[in-house]
C-alpha cells in the first residue's frame, strides 16, 4: 500500500509540476502578488495529495499565534519538502528564501522564478544577507510573508545544526515579527528519501516574537530556543541520550 501511494503521489507530482510551470512562465506580465495568486495553485493541489494519498495530514498546535494582521517572518525547522508545501497550506501567503540554482532546475525552478521567491547566492557570503534584506524588503511591502529555514538545509529529527541569522536580519532591519514553527515531518517524509510513509505530522506554531529594539542575534536565539525546546517537548523520543552526549562534549 506504502509503494502504491507513493507511485500515485510521484505521478500526480509528475504531471503538476510541469503544468503550473508552464501556467507560471505565462505569468510574468503580472504583478508579484497575482503571479503567486495563480502559481500557489501548484502547492495547494499538492498539499491535497500529500494529505490524501500519501496520508500524511497534520495537527496544528499554537494556530491563534499566527498574527491577524502581516505579513511576518515564519521561522521554521527544516527536515523535508513536506515543509515547503504544507506550510503554505497554513499561513497567508508566502515566499521562501531559496538556493538561486533552484531556478535552473527543469519545470519546477522556471515556475517557481515567477512566484516570486527570494533567491540568493550562497556563494556570495556576507552580501547573501544584503540580497535577503533587499528582496526581502520588496516581499513584505508587497503583502506576502517570508519563511525561512534557519538551518541551512535539511536535519533528521532528533538533529540540529547551527541557526543563521538571515531571517532575523530581514526581521531585524524592517521590524517584522517573526513567528516561529516546530514539527516532526522527517519522521514520515525522511530527507532525500523516495518513500514517504503514512502519519500524523504534529505542527506547532510559537508565540510571535515582537522584534522591536532587538538586534538579529537576539530575535534568532529566541527563535532557537523556543524551536528546539519545543521539539524535545513534543517529540522527546527523538532526544533520547542526546543530553547526555551533549553534557560530554561541553
Amino acid at each position: 500500500m506504502v509503494l502504491i501511494r507513493n507511485l500515485l503521489f510521484m505521478l500526480a507530482l509528475g504531471f503538476f509540476t510541469p503544468l503550473y510551470a508552464l501556467i507560471g512562465m505565462a505569468t510574468f506580465p503580472f504583478g508579484p502578488k497575482t503571479r503567486h495568486k495563480i502559481i500557489r495553485g501548484w502547492p495547494r493541489i499538492m498539499a491535497w495529495v500529500i494529505k490524501h494519498v500519501l496520508g500524511i495530514p497534520y495537527r496544528l498546535i499554537g494556530a491563534e499565534n499566527i498574527p491577524a494582521k502581516g505579513p511576518a517572518i515564519v521561522v521554521s525547522k527544516h527536515m523535508s519538502a513536506w515543509e515547503t508545501i504544507m506550510l503554505q497550506d497554513i499561513f497567508p501567503p508566502m515566499v521562501f528564501v531559496m538556493k538561486k540554482e533552484i531556478h535552473k532546475v527543469p519545470f519546477f525552478g522556471w515556475g517557481i522564478a515567477q512566484m516570486p521567491m527570494i533567491a540568493i547566492d550562497r556563494a556570495a557570503g556576507k552580501d547573501a544577507l544584503a540580497q535577503v534584506e533587499a528582496q526581502g524588503r520588496e516581499r513584505l511591502a508587497d503583502g506576502l510573508w517570508v519563511t525561512i529555514f534557519p538551518e541551512g538545509t535539511r536535519v533528521a529529527p532528533g538533529s540540529k545544526k547551527r541557526y543563521k541569522a538571515g531571517g532575523s536580519w530581514l526581521a531585524a532591519q524592517t521590524g517584522t515579527p517573526v513567528v516561529p514553527v516546530a514539527h516532526n515531518a522527517g519522521e514520515f517524509w525522511p530527507r532525500n528519501a523516495f518513500f514517504k510513509r503514512p502519519g500524523e505530522v504534529v505542527v506547532s506554531i510559537g508565540p510571535v516574537i515582537d522584534t522591536t529594539g532587538l538586534s538579529a542575534d537576539e530575535i534568532n536565539a529566541r527563535a532557537e530556543k523556543w524551536i528546539e525546546a519545543e521539539m524535545r517537548r513534543l517529540f522527546p523520543h527523538h532526544y533520547r541520550g542526546h543530553s547526555r552526549k551533549e553534557s560530554v562534549q561541553a
